[in-house]
C-alpha cells in the first residue's frame, strides 16, 4: 500500500509542459511552405514572413519546383523569438488561400 502523505512520483521523461521548449529563442527557424505554382505565391509568403520577422531576408529563400511543375516548395528562415510567434506564423501561412501545406 502506498503512503498517502508521500508526494506523487515524478515521471522520468513525461510529456513537455507548455513552458518547456526544445527551441532556444531567438534562433533561425526554417519553415517549408508548399502551394500551387502561381504568380504571387512567393510574394505572399515573404509578406507574411515580414509581418512576424521584420528582419526577414528574402534573399535566403529556397525554391523547389515539383516534378510535374504544378507546385512550388518555398523554404523561408525566420528569426523565431517565441513559441507564440511561431504558432501565429504557422496559423497565418496555413490559412492563406495560396498555401496548401506548411511544415
Amino acid at each position: 500500500m502506498s503512503d498517502p502523505t508521500a508526494p506523487p512520483p515524478s515521471p522520468a521523461s513525461g510529456p513537455a509542459t507548455t513552458s518547456e521548449s526544445l527551441i532556444q529563442y531567438p534562433s533561425a527557424f526554417p519553415i517549408k511552405v508548399m502551394g500551387a505554382k502561381v504568380d504571387g505565391l512567393v510574394h505572399a509568403i515573404t509578406s507574411i514572413a515580414h509581418q512576424f520577422d521584420p528582419a526577414f531576408d528574402a534573399a535566403n529563400i529556397e525554391l523547389r519546383e515539383s516534378k510535374g511543375g504544378n507546385y512550388l516548395g518555398v523554404t523561408i528562415t525566420v528569426t523565431a523569438t517565441s513559441r507564440e510567434q511561431l504558432d501565429e506564423l504557422y496559423r497565418t501561412l496555413s490559412t492563406h488561400p495560396m498555401v496548401k501545406v506548411v511544415l
